[in-house]
């Protein structure tokens, strides 16, 4: 379903490569595979408050044309995250996974291979092609299903569906029988988009719109009872070639200085037709000179036009786009050299007014990238305006919600506009049309299985050539994999887990996909397919332009995933996540993800080695520092459960990384290790080593949806310290519950814990900034209300001994001395005496000449970024570490220039 813009010999290239190397396994594959063979990525039984209710997701089914992408590595990590929480959280969660025949994509993929070996699909036939496309699937379709394995995915790939699985055929030739018996679908001559090639008719939705920049011709046809005053009229086109098509001439019923035409004919040169002019509202009296030249069979407007005012039809081109037969020299040209050929002669006749340039946007294939031809063709189409009205409702009431909720708008202003349906491919890898027909009665209807004969007539019957579009099958996709059949539509597994819960998608299938799987699933179920949507931003290059090879700004989530884990990937992916629509990507952040896995590692190592003569018992708030410790920890949960529940994926991180780095690392394990020393008190050490096993398995098991290896490996080592009955792996431990932690709650705490380390953290952040050794012991004063210097007072052995303070005043106010630095806080005033300690003048001599250097970086990374020059030729992720590093350099020059005022 996914648009991929790798071209086959990469995709062919890729797949080898990595069937080549075969790597010894890597300890994230190891662990994937011990969760995979421990059937825990089926449907779960579901336990506790939430063992009845199912949570379903389906993938949206990625194309076995497709390689993965950031986009796809981005949508995976999201729907991840929510199936593992809701699976821990005891819901019966199953996420369904699977592939998309991707019906043209797929087809032109096989096309370019079979021409390689110097065939085509026309010299193998229909049936020895499909098997072609078949093969394909079984080499290169599988490969994105393996890469999504590497990202740790808990997909249920035991069963895996296919759209072209018999199953799933068989529901999508039932929805066709349906909707056809139900007149919902019906056949007809009309316009349509055509790729000339692909030789196939293309759905307006799917028509990629590009800027070029053009011509407008201006062109005289005669008037058929032209006067020396009036010879004749001059149109203006963008498509000159379209006129050997022309049946009329329309301007606009306000154009007052056109009225004495109406009615009125026209000799159309070169193919000497007599042609009316008539007035339409579709004309714009303000383009080009008022009159336009209507030809019905190669516009979409015109075609409007020439049904209002009973034109006659013609269509001048073949399926790929060349002048049929009749023309005279015009016929057996392409669309260009038609329309070269026409200019001239009409230069040739004296018929060429102008020609101005113009700048206009052309329709062109997604696929191919073929410019479309607007073109009459007999194709099959669905009546959507039936359709379309519930699915609107459903929106609009609320039962079903987006996520921005900006995206409901644009949801219902599509719907609104949506036209009926072209379904009808002139391709041969797809779900075949289940339209048969007698050839000898005349016979024709929709069956769901093949008929052995007419019903009629007794004679042979013939298929209809043509096949589904993609997105017919894949509306399906939420309810047709879930087991749902016309006769029995609540399926046992339909029954039981429908609508499904959530869908992640991108914006750019919101029409083509989002809104048919709602219009589908009301008809064929009663029921929406989903309660909640998610639209994710699009990951564009850090240039902030999309991702392309072209461009080279695409990042590849395998070197990704190589240099920062899986978890490092996703992680820095979701940090990214806020509510914007595009997401420019930044690498930055995963090597800070890198980071804070190290970190979680490290400090579950800490955990571990202090952890001899270990008993597993509750957490006990004994000191402050545990009180301000399991307070926080309850306001995490809540936290991170509030951040999961509006999907706001940015905060959810910045909650994790802050809690785990800045309060559980920083300064309750800081804390801790005066506990935990070897003179400590037995009773004090065990109720601190208990705290902080507690703490940490809490910990990764938030952390576990969005980082399930490592924190499934220090789950792992935890298992020693934990009672017997815990599972056996951490994705089927229950998810921490706020109202379990209530008891925690302590604000009294947190203030007074928020206090001391304001004071000790102005003393180091000092220390560090005069170069003082955490050895030299300070003089320090700190005003603070009454209420925080109690509690300050009594922590005061506690404070002077982690800031390293030998003499400690605790006032209402302090009055601001020379060689006294004041650092401002939240709760508190800090002012540590330096005198005798730092020597000022060469202090300030340090920091004029480092001030100098830094003030010269500036100056030229900000020269280099302002050389348009550099900017155009320079890769995309070499401009924006220029970027960074100068965002840097100025942080660091405002810094040094507040240190040297407070120095001056």
């Amino acid at each position: 379903m996914s648009n991929q813009q790798h071209s086959v010999s990469h995709d062919e290239q890729h797949c080898a490569d990595s069937k080549e190397q075969a790597p010894e396994q890597s300890l994230e594959q190891k662990r994937f595979l011990e969760w995979k063979n421990a059937g825990l990525f089926s449907r779960s039984k579901g336990f506790g408050t939430h063992g009845n209710q199912p949570f379903t997701v389906v993938i949206p089914p990625p194309n076995i044309t497709g390689m993965l992408h950031m986009g796809h590595a981005l949508n995976d990590t999201i729907q991840d995250a929510l199936i593992r929480r809701a699976r821990m959280q005891g819901y019966q969660t199953r996420w369904v996974l699977g592939t998309d025949h991707a019906g043209i994509a797929t087809q032109t993929k096989v096309d370019k291979k079979l021409a390689s070996e110097g065939i085509s699909r026309l010299d193998i036939g229909r049936e020895a092609f499909i098997e072609k496309c078949f093969e394909w699937r079984e080499v290169y379709g599988r490969t994105i299903v393996e890469q999504i394995k590497g990202m740790g995915c808990s997909c249920d790939y035991d069963n895996e569906n296919f759209t072209l699985d018999e199953h799933y055929a068989r529901c999508v030739r039932e929805v066709f029988a349906n909707w056809y018996h139900d007149k919902l679908i019906y056949r007809g001559k009309r316009i349509v988009n055509w790729c000339p090639h692909c030789t196939t008719a293309i759905a307006d939705d799917e028509a990629e719109y590009v800027e070029e920049d053009g011509h407008l011709w201006y062109l005289r046809y005669p008037l058929a009872d032209a006067s020396a005053d009036e010879p004749y009229i001059v149109v203006a086109t963008t498509r000159p070639e379209t006129m050997l098509g022309d049946t009329g001439v329309a301007v606009s019923p306000r154009d007052e200085s056109k009225k004495h035409l109406v009615g009125r004919m026209v000799k159309l040169p070169l193919v000497d037709r007599k042609i009316p002019i008539f007035a339409d509202w579709h004309v714009d009296e303000n383009f080009g000179t008022g009159f336009v030249k209507v030809t019905p069979s190669h516009d979409p407007n015109d075609w409007a036009m020439g049904e209002a005012h009973q034109l006659e039809r013609i269509n001048i081109f073949d399926e790929t786009a060349h002048v049929v037969d009749g023309y005279g020299r015009f016929s057996g040209m392409t669309r260009d050299e038609a329309r070269e050929a026409i200019v001239a002669a009409f230069d040739e006749l004296g018929l060429l007014e102008k020609v101005e340039d113009h700048h206009h946007s052309v329709m062109t294939c997604y696929r191919c990238h073929t410019k479309l031809e607007p073109w009459e063709s007999e194709q099959w189409f669905v009546r959507v305006d039936p359709l379309k009205k519930d699915a609107a409702h459903v929106v609009e009431d609320g039962e079903i919600q987006f996520y921005p909720s900006r995206w409901k708008h644009v949801y219902l202003d599509w719907l609104e506009n949506l036209k009926d349906w072209c379904i009808s491919r002139q391709l041969w890898w797809g779900h075949r049309i289940p339209m048969y027909y007698c050839d000898e009665c005349g016979f024709e209807d929709a069956f769901v299985d093949e008929p052995s004969c007419c019903p009629q007539c007794g004679s042979a019957l013939r298929q209809d050539t043509d096949v589904l579009d993609t997105w017919f099958s894949s509306q399906l996709w939420p309810f047709a994999t879930l087991g749902w059949n016309a006769k029995d539509q609540q399926g046992s597994e339909l029954a039981c887990a429908y609508p499904t819960q959530v869908l992640s998608t991108a914006r750019d299938i919101m029409g083509l996909w989002v809104a048919r799987m709602v219009m589908s699933s009301l008809y064929c179920t009663g029921k929406i397919p989903f309660e909640k949507v998610i639209i994710h931003p699009t990951v564009m290059g850090a240039d902030g332009k999309p991702m392309s090879k072209s461009r080279g700004n695409g990042v590849d989530p395998l070197r990704l995933m190589k240099d920062y884990g899986a978890d490092g990937m996703r992680f820095g992916l979701l940090s990214q996540v806020s509510g914007a629509q595009d997401l420019r990507f930044n690498e930055a952040q995963l090597e800070g993800s890198r980071n804070f896995a190290n970190k979680i590692r490290n400090a579950a190592r800490f955990v571990a080695m202090h952890l001899d003569n270990y008993t597993p018992g509750a957490p006990e708030a004994r000191t402050l520092a545990d009180k301000w410790m399991l307070s926080r920890l309850y306001h995490l949960v809540k936290d991170v459960d509030a951040a999961f529940d509006s999907f706001e994926f940015a905060d959810l991180t910045r909650s994790l990384y802050s809690f785990f780095w800045n309060e559980f690392c920083d300064w309750y394990i800081e804390f801790s290790k005066s506990r935990l020393s070897d003179g400590a008190p037995a009773d004090d050490k065990v109720a601190c080593q208990r705290n902080l096993v507690f703490v940490l398995s809490q910990s990764i098991r938030l952390l576990a949806p969005l980082m399930p290896f490592i924190t499934e490996d220090i789950y792992q080592e935890l298992r020693a310290y934990q009672p017997e009955q815990e599972p056996a792996f951490l994705m089927s431990c229950s998810w921490p519950e706020a109202d379990q932690f209530k008891q925690f709650d302590c604000a009294d705490a947190e203030h007074a814990f928020a206090s001391l380390c304001e004071v000790i953290g102005a003393c180091r952040s000092t220390r560090a900034r005069y170069g003082l050794s955490p050895k030299t012991a300070l003089t320090v004063s700190v005003a603070a209300d009454k209420a925080v210097q109690h509690s300050l007072e009594q922590q005061q052995m506690l404070l002077c001994a982690m800031a390293h303070i030998d003499k400690l005043c605790l006032c209402d106010s302090v009055s601001k001395e020379k060689e006294v630095c004041s650092v401002m806080g939240h709760y508190t005033e800090t002012c540590i005496n330096l005198h005798g300690l730092v020597d000022f003048a060469a202090e300030l001599a340090r920091l004029n000449k480092e001030y100098k250097k830094v003030e010269s970086d500036v100056l030229k990374f900000s020269k280099k970024l302002s050389n348009e020059a550099y900017l155009s030729k320079a890769a995309p992720e070499i401009i924006a570490k220029d970027r960074q590093k100068l965002e840097d350099a100025q942080k660091k020059l405002a810094s040094l220039e507040e240190q040297r005022t407070l120095l001056a």
